[in-house]
């Protein structure tokens, strides 16, 4: 047997007695659920497997296949997925769980270039609800995957992290080999203090042999994210508030949210108010971080007595603010205002 695919039976061996316990997996060389395998995979990115795993069962006790998820009320869909961040990913589900319905049948299709075709499946989603849900042999790489890997070989940049990937990726088992290169890298071969004695392909790891497991992957420099200001309005008729729906489009499109004024490299100050009040700022703001800039929020409250709502939107109990399926971002400015 050649190394490299000495290397991959020897992390299948290592998978069948320390695999993962998982909603969404079935056991070693048995096939799962590819509704299961798909949600998970889109759950998970970039997001934690311990923060995924009950908002999962959740999900999956209310829409427990695709013919349930694409009848399911959009908006309904975006407040489950609330707190789960890159809404774009829910809107996604919806729409490719309407394609499959009405075009496979209510069955994913069963090869990367099928399902690379649906509505939010890229290269990584594709390979890997191919592999893991199919058994097709498909090369599979996401971070913990890349970091295996780059560490394995000592591997610097995309291109050879995937042609190393693609060349211990066997033809059996390959959706078993890669969740057993997730767990590695989940557990073993973490990005700080890799747990070498502990791991099967130490013997074989070129990092390791040169003690510079913790300079792969290579990663290029970061650049400055930009910042950005806004204000959130809390506007309280009574025991309720006033929700809006935000726009479809754009970021956190269609979700339920509270009232805000432009996001801008300067503070927006009452720009943009829901209504005609008086506004009082609090001497708190609110921080949070997307992908591309990190936005700190004021927060402005103001109490409205007449029965019409300003603006399109909604009172919502503040009692029960917690069910409104606010964004992070909306939810933290709730709690603050709340004095939570």
């Amino acid at each position: 047997m050649d190394a490299k695919h000495s290397i991959a039976a020897d992390l299948l061996n290592w998978y069948d007695a320390h695999r993962r316990d998982l909603p969404w997996r079935a056991p070693p060389g048995a096939q799962a659920d590819p509704y299961r395998v798909w949600l998970s995979e889109v759950m998970l990115q970039q997001t934690t497997v311990a923060t995924v795993t009950p908002r999962f069962t959740a999900w999956v006790a209310r829409w427990p296949d695709i013919a349930s998820l694409a009848a399911a009320d959009e908006a309904e869909v975006m407040a489950a997925w609330a707190g789960l961040g890159y809404y774009a990913r829910a809107r996604n589900l919806v729409k490719a769980a309407k394609v499959v319905a009405a075009e496979h049948g209510g069955r994913l299709p069963d090869n990367e270039a099928a399902l690379r075709a649906l509505p939010g499946l890229g290269d990584y989603t594709a390979a890997a609800v191919a592999a893991i849900a199919f058994g097709r042999r498909a090369v599979v790489i996401d971070g913990n995957v890349e970091r295996v890997v780059a560490r394995l070989f000592a591997a610097a940049g995309k291109p050879a992290v995937r042609a190393a990937a693609e060349a211990i990726t066997p033809d059996r088992r390959a959706g078993d080999f890669a969740q057993a290169m997730m767990d590695l890298g989940a557990t073993i071969c973490t990005a700080r203090s890799p747990r070498c004695m502990l791991c099967p392909l130490a013997a074989a790891c070129v990092a390791r042999a040169t003690g510079a497991q913790e300079s792969f992957p290579v990663k290029p420099a970061k650049k400055p994210r930009p910042q950005r200001f806004g204000t959130i309005f809390w506007l309280q008729r009574g025991d309720e508030v006033l929700l809006v729906r935000r726009p479809a489009r754009g970021l956190l499109g269609g979700m339920r949210a509270l009232p805000t004024g432009p996001w801008g490299e300067t503070r927006p100050a009452l720009a943009d108010a829901p209504a005609d009040a008086d506004w009082r700022l609090r001497n708190a703001t609110v921080t949070h971080v997307f992908t591309h800039f990190a936005l700190e929020l004021a927060l402005a409250v103001a109490r409205w007595d007449a029965q019409t709502i300003p603006v399109a939107g909604e009172w919502w109990p503040v009692r029960e603010i917690d069910s409104a399926g606010l964004p992070t971002v909306f939810a933290k400015a709730a709690a603050a205002i709340r004095g939570e």
